[in-house]
């Protein structure tokens, strides 16, 4: 399972791309953006399990990442992925991150979206 400090340690050594918490009412929500202008290349989030249709109580973490539009189609049939939480969700994709995505998936769907974003 991968934790946000994980993802925010990867995303400053490989993009110099620090967590931005720009929500004033969703405090742990960080952004993480392209230095040199900014767009968004994901978002963490931590969301309530009924909000993305998943069993249980509680909030999990969950990471938007964009795709292209076939990959996200794709994605979305396999466990640990949804559509994405408030972003479009033909080129954004939820991965949650409860251990059913692996570390490195993640890191690679991360560093596709920091692709597709440039």
């Amino acid at each position: 399972m991968i934790k946000r400090s994980e993802i925010f340690d990867y995303a400053e050594k490989k993009y110099n791309a620090k967590p931005d918490y720009p929500f004033e009412k969703y405090r742990r929500y960080a952004v993480l953006r392209h230095s040199d202008d900014d767009k968004w290349f994901g978002l963490l989030m931590n969301v309530s399990r009924g909000k993305l249709g998943l069993k249980g109580e509680g909030e999990v973490d969950v990471l938007d990442i964009k795709c292209h539009p076939a990959k996200v189609e794709d994605l979305k049939t396999r466990p640990g992925f949804r559509p994405a939480y408030h972003m479009n969700k033909e080129h954004w994709l939820t991965a949650v991150l409860d251990g059913s995505v692996s570390k490195e998936e993640v890191l690679a769907l991360l560093d596709e979206s920091y692709e597709l974003t440039k």
